[in-house]
Order: structure tokens, then sequence, then C-alpha cells
């Protein structure tokens, strides 16, 4: 059983549990669902965004503790000023150490960027919830979700005013998913193996339809490679692990841009 399997079969056993706890109601009467979503896809194709979606991880199954001194409050104030295109959030608690109150307090400092609810939705209840906390886009992973299942999570999402970025990260994935118009992110990391190659971007690009925002995921250390994916349509860059290891992420953040 691979580790993505382990969090796979984890995931569905907690959300059964979530489910008979919390109402669905309950998460439609949250104020935070009656928010007008800011749009990932506008913020990405803005003629002076950065493209940098920065993302807040305290840790992680490969690497263990990335860092759990720094605040939410803290990294998501530097990351705006730093000028990200959207930041994204972990949620999973079990394997990544991210919570549900980490999105909502990044939401309330954050009025002017979108944020990525970062887990690995396997039941419509999570999307539903991710609205109801502040979320203003999903990830649907293909390599854990059969065809079906992402057509019918993208639609919920998209009835909600969700947007959704489809990760891929071979042709079989893309294979899955109806590419017309959509936000896709390659992921560079195997979520099998959890080995990084920063060529698979590239190889899986030329897969993708051009009225397709293309986002590159994982690895992304140094502001040359965002360049270089920029020849190849790349118009997000998801980084995390880059910046959440440093002592001041924000300010990691900053420099990295500025060199772009």
């Amino acid at each position: 059983m691979t580790i993505l399997d382990k969090i796979i079969a984890f995931k569905k056993k907690e959300i059964a549990r979530v489910k008979e706890e919390v109402p669905v109601k309950k998460l439609v009467e949250s104020p935070n669902f009656k928010r007008e979503p800011i749009s990932l896809r506008k913020s990405l194709l803005e003629s002076y965004s950065t493209g940098i979606i920065a993302e807040f991880k305290r840790q992680s199954p490969s690497k263990g503790i990335i860092n759990d001194k720094v605040s939410v409050e803290g990294v998501t104030t530097g990351y705006l000023e730093a000028n990200v295109a959207a930041l994204s959030i972990l949620t999973d608690t079990s394997f990544f150490g991210g919570t549900m109150v980490d999105l909502m307090q990044a939401r309330s400092i954050n009025t002017t960027k979108p944020i990525l609810r970062k887990d690995f939705i396997v039941d419509g209840f999570q999307i539903v919830e991710a609205k109801a906390i502040g979320a203003d886009v999903i990830l649907l992973i293909a390599t854990c979700l059969t065809k079906q299942e992402i057509k019918n999570y993208g639609q919920l999402a998209e009835d909600l005013g969700l947007e959704v970025l489809y990760e891929v990260h071979s042709q079989e994935d893309i294979d899955k998913i109806d590419l017309s118009n959509k936000i896709i992110g390659i992921n560079n990391r195997d979520l099998k193996t959890f080995k990084v190659d920063l060529e698979h971007s590239i190889k899986l690009s030329s897969q993708i339809p051009e009225d397709c925002v293309l986002v590159a995921e994982s690895g992304i250390s140094d502001p040359r490679i965002v360049t270089g994916l920029k020849e190849y349509g790349f118009k997000g860059f998801l980084i995390g692990e880059n910046f959440m290891k440093e002592e001041n992420p924000g300010i990691a953040c900053e420099a990295f841009i500025s060199q772009i």
C-alpha cells in the first residue's frame, strides 16, 4: 500500500465520521457561504500577476516537520506583501498538520486573493465544507478519483461558485478530465513514490489544450525554473516547502518573486 493509498483510506473514514457530526445545513448557514469567491483563473491571467500560489504547509509525509514555528497570520500577511497571485492552505491534519481553522484564519486576513483549499477530496461534503470555511478553489487529484467522481465533484464546486484546480501526474490522469477551459495543475511529484521530476510538467503540458490555465506544482525552488516554465505556457506556480522551510516564509517568497 502506497502513502497515497493510506491517506485516501484514512480520509474516507475521517469524512464519514465528520458527516455524522456536522449537518450540511450548518455549513450552508456559515457566514463564509454567502461571500462571493475570488477567481484563481483571473488572478493568474492578469497581466501583472506573479503567478505564485504560495502555500502554508507545516509538514508532509515525505519531509516530516517543515516549519511548525510560524503562524498562519504571519505567513499570510507576508505572502500578501510579497504580492502572490493566490494562497494555498493545507487542511489535512493527520498527514500534513493543517486544519480548517488555518484556512479560516487566512481568510479573515486575506480579502483580496483567492485561497485554494489543499486537501484530498473524496466526498462532495468536503466541497460544501470548503465553501463554508472561506475557500475559493478546491483541489481534485485525478490520481485518486474516478472519471465520474471528477465530473461530479467539479460540477458541484461550479454550482457553489468555487473554481477547481484539477491535478494530474500522468496521461491516464489527463484522460479522466474534460479538459475544456479548466485550471490544470501538473504535479512534478509522483504521489505514489513522492519522487520529484521537474521535467514532468513540460512533458505533460503539450497534452493540455490552450484554453486551459496551466499550473506547475511541487519541487520549484529556483526563480529560473518559473521563467523557464513560462515559456511552455505555465501561468501558475504552486510553491510551499521552498518558502516554508525558511524562518520567515513571507520574506523568502518576496525575495523569490523579485527574481522572476
